[in-house]
């Protein structure tokens, strides 16, 4: 089975025009992004004409401002399209969830000045970008961050090193988090930094288990100086900019698992109904209908979770232990829905013949990245219980 045949999800759009932004986007998976996922992942291919297509369909800026070239789209639909993409293949899906992310803090903190000056060209303009906040030694806990800048007259001098960053060396700008005061949160201090800038240069790329399209990478900064105009926010809000973008972000990512566990029942229920086995299609047989039940109502209900999460987003209410349940449920479900295709296909999922596989090894970074599911379980807690007495 190929993700052309994929059947498409019933969706519960707040519009018309939603609806046909979906179907534009899944006419662009279909042609654009499914045909050629298995061989560029195994080759390591990252499909930077893909997201070229993306920003000039508009789906690069889809929940910002039409003012600077953002889709006005709100995150209930925003979500909905990187599920779709991501079911097509996930380094796009995370890929524009990252990118959204690294756009972000400019703009929910910019000036109004620094809006106008950049995001056209970041959220329609073709550019890609990165969110430099982990490091070698502070990930979790990623407020002990040890990049420093350093104020040089109407500039800033950018020195350390950020890890596991996705669209490392190939992004056009990255959103760094660096220490410019007192140890802890209260002393770091977002910025700017152009790809192309001074002093920033891009280790090898890491050799991963899944995701070998999308390129993640040490970024090493040198000195790198940028103005005082690409600090974003004030001086010392920089962890609070980091946390906002990061519950908006975790939705991201709770989508792009939704939308490859979707992938993943695709293709059991369809080789299930075509694979026969004692003289009946593999589909008839009870316990193997069991776990697909069990696979569509996990995703069903994980869809139903960020969902609802996104609707508090839009309305301007809190969402931040929503977003943290969506993170924790949704790549918990896409890991063990892909297991089970994988399972269900027997030995033939096992093999790169078939992309289950491969879904399941993706399946597996979603549990760690934008905040472990550890991380979100303390979130979870720290809600529902409060702080730690302890």
């Amino acid at each position: 089975m190929s993700d052309r045949d994929r059947p498409p999800v019933e969706r519960q759009l707040p519009s018309e025009e939603a609806g046909d932004l979906l179907a534009l986007v899944r006419d662009i998976a279909e042609r654009e992004v499914a045909p050629r996922a298995a061989e560029e992942e195994e080759t390591g291919r990252f499909p930077r004409e893909v997201f070229d297509v993306l920003s000039r369909a508009g789906l690069l800026g889809l929940p910002y401002d039409s003012e600077y070239g953002g889709g006005d789209q709100p995150y209930e639909v925003y979500l909905q399209v990187l599920e779709e993409l991501a079911a097509a293949r996930l380094t796009v899906g995370i890929g524009l969830s990252v990118h959204t992310l690294a756009a972000y803090g400019l703009a929910a903190f910019g000036s109004k000045q620094q809006q106008v000056e950049h995001l056209p060209a970041m959220l329609g303009g073709g550019l890609l970008g990165a969110y430099c906040l982990s490091e070698p030694s502070s990930g979790s806990d990623a407020a002990s961050l040890r990049t420093r800048a350093v104020r040089d007259g109407d500039d800033w001098v950018i020195t350390g090193t950020k890890s596991w960053i996705t669209h490392g060396g190939i992004a056009d700008f990255y959103t760094v988090m660096a220490r410019t005061g007192e140890d802890g949160p209260r002393g770091i201090t977002a910025f700017l930094v152009p790809g192309d800038a001074g002093g920033l240069s891009a280790a090898t790329p890491e050799k991963k288990m899944g995701l070998r399209g999308s390129p993640t990478a040490q970024i090493h900064l040198d000195g790198v100086r940028v103005s005082d105009a690409r600090r974003i926010g004030e001086e010392g809000q920089g962890f609070t900019i980091a946390l906002s973008a990061l519950d908006s972000g975790r939705l991201g990512i709770a989508a792009c698992a939704i939308g490859l566990a979707q992938a993943a029942l695709d293709e059991a229920v369809a080789y299930a109904t075509e694979r026969r086995q004692f003289g009946h299609a593999i589909a008839d047989f009870q316990g193997l209908r069991f776990m697909i039940a069990d696979m569509a109502t996990q995703i069903e209900a994980g869809r139903a979770l960020y969902l609802a999460a996104a609707r508090l987003r839009d309305a301007g209410r809190p969402f931040a232990r929503q977003a943290a349940m969506a993170k924790l449920h949704c790549t918990d479900t896409a890991m063990k829905v892909t297991t089970d295709a994988v399972q269900i296909l027997g030995g033939y999922g096992y093999t790169a013949d078939f992309p289950t596989e491969r879904y399941m090894r993706e399946a597996k970074v979603l549990q760690i990245v934008e905040g472990t599911n550890q991380i979100q379980r303390m979130v979870i807690a720290r809600h529902v219980a409060g702080a730690e007495t302890r």
